[in-house]
This record gives structure tokens, C-alpha cells and sequence, in this order.
């Protein structure tokens, strides 16, 4: 009996751990699926305007080839979310931090005059700021998990055999 005098069944508190589960793994595959699209839209963006697009402002070429990259990182990052949310959180502090640090990089030159545009400032903003959405997302995740002593296994690739 809980402490209102209401009795709980086991098969209640069962089913109510599973649904939560089952919600936490939903929500781990849509930052995942989210970090994967993110992804493959910066290498595409990146890799237009590296073979010759023009975006309409001034390039800084630097950034465009760092984005470029990171973009290969991020659908890398996604993947590794859909496996472990442990190791997909590393991946998304890592992934906002370098992003932080390249903010601040072109802030600073940005500031100083150097060849660095706005709509640059203003997309790598919104860069970290998604990665920071995510590691949070998955950080609170985490700490849901550890407080209350569930143990998720990592999302496997190949379903176990059920014939055993």
C-alpha cells in the first residue's frame, strides 16, 4: 500500500516502468534522428557553397570548411545517440563546445573587422545552440535514468535471438 492508502499492484507499477521506458527510448531516437538530419543538412549546405554556390554574403572559408566537417561529426554523433545514450551525450558536449569555441573564434574576428559575415555569427549561434539543445536533452535523460536506478541496454543493431 502506498502512504494514501491506495494499493498498487505490481502489474500497475510494471506497466507504468515500461510505458516510461518506452516514451525515453522514443524521445533518445528523435535527438538522434534530429542530430542526423542536422547532419546531412550542413553537408549539403557546406558542400554547395565549396563547389561553387553562392550563399550572398562573404565566405569565410575557414568556418565553411570546419562546418563541412562537422557535419560528417554530427550525423556521426546522431548515430552514436541512437546507440548509447551515455556515449551520444559525450558526443553532443563535445560537439557544443568546439561549436562554442568557433562562436567565440569568429565573434572575436568579426569584431576586429575581419572577413566574417553577420548571417556567419548568426548561423553558428543557432549551430551551438542545437548541439546544447541536444546534450541537454540527453543529459536529463541520463540523469532520469540514474536517479532512478534504470538501467536502459544500449539500442542494439541486430534484435537478440528469442529462440534461445
Amino acid at each position: 500500500m502506498k502512504p494514501n492508502g491506495k494499493s498498487v499492484s505490481l502489474s500497475m507499477l510494471l506497466e507504468t516502468e515500461l510505458n516510461r521506458l518506452h516514451y525515453e527510448r522514443i524521445s533518445q531516437d528523435i535527438l538522434a534522428f534530429a542530430a542526423v538530419l542536422f547532419g546531412l543538412a550542413t553537408i549539403i549546405a557546406g558542400t554547395r557553397v565549396l563547389v561553387g554556390a553562392d550563399p550572398g554574403y562573404i565566405v569565410f572559408r575557414p568556418l565553411l570548411i570546419y562546418n563541412a566537417a562537422m557535419g560528417i561529426a554530427y550525423v556521426a554523433a546522431g548515430i552514436i545517440m541512437w546507440r548509447s545514450l551515455d556515449h551520444g551525450k559525450y558526443a553532443a558536449a563535445t560537439i557544443f563546445v568546439l561549436n562554442f569555441l568557433v562562436l567565440g573564434t569568429i565573434g572575436y574576428l568579426y569584431a576586429v573587422g575581419s572577413a566574417v559575415a553577420i548571417q556567419s555569427i548568426c548561423a553558428m549561434t543557432f549551430r551551438t545552440l542545437v548541439w546544447l539543445i541536444l546534450f541537454l536533452g540527453l543529459a536529463w535523460m541520463s540523469h532520469r535514468d540514474k536517479i532512478s536506478g534504470v538501467k536502459r541496454d544500449d539500442h542494439p543493431i541486430i534484435p537478440p535471438d528469442d529462440a534461445g
